[in-house]
């Protein structure tokens, strides 16, 4: 297959369009970033990056915390409503009819809606250029009951989650596999 080739540029996709919460309960704010994931395991650690213009920034660099929210389909209008707008001229929460709900130790917000908030507290914040990457703990998940099964496993197929990708959003499709499926024995065959 040919490709054509392009300069450098962040197109890497589907990324989770998320929903992070800062701020605090009586003064909740939300803003949407396609900069993040997981970068170690023990200990958690993830990642948002943000440009210092971002009324976020402020409210993130001063507080060292922040939650990602992952969206749903259905939360896909308020998270895009929530890239374009600033917290500095509306309430987002309340223009979107978000639902700012406590974080044990937390100061700042999750979002109600959201069917997996990851709380994490700011531990470096690393300039890169256009963007300033905040390193953070995760220090708690938050799960939907509806997403657990009798044994407690997590279900992330229910939640209807969406993509982000080269400007676009998506909804997540079918499974096409679990991790180690491709080398794992089928059953009934011996050794």
């Amino acid at each position: 297959m040919s490709k054509v080739q392009w300069k450098g540029s962040t197109l890497l996709g589907p990324v989770p369009p998320a929903l992070v919460s800062c701020g605090t309960l009586e003064k909740p704010n939300a803003l949407t970033v396609a900069w993040t994931g997981i970068i170690n395991s023990q200990p958690p650690k993830t990642y948002i990056s943000l440009r210092p213009q971002r009324h976020s920034y402020g409210i993130i660099r001063q507080s060292g915390e922040f939650v990602i929210n992952l969206p749903t389909e259905q939360l896909v209008r308020a998270v895009d409503w929530c890239g374009v707008k600033s917290g500095r001229d509306v309430d987002k929460f309340a223009a979107m009819h978000l639902t700012a709900a406590p974080v044990p130790g937390f100061a700042c917000p999750m979002v109600g809606q959201s069917p997996l908030c990851l709380a994490c507290r700011v531990t470096d914040v690393i300039p890169l250029g256009s963007h300033e990457m905040f390193l953070a703990d995760i220090v708690s998940v938050f799960a939907d009951e509806a997403l657990l099964d009798d044994a407690g496993k997590l279900h992330l197929e229910r939640a209807g989650l969406a993509a982000y990708a080269h400007g676009a959003y998506y909804s997540l499709g079918r499974q096409l596999g679990t991790f180690g499926f491709s080398v794992r024995r089928k059953k009934g065959r011996g050794k």
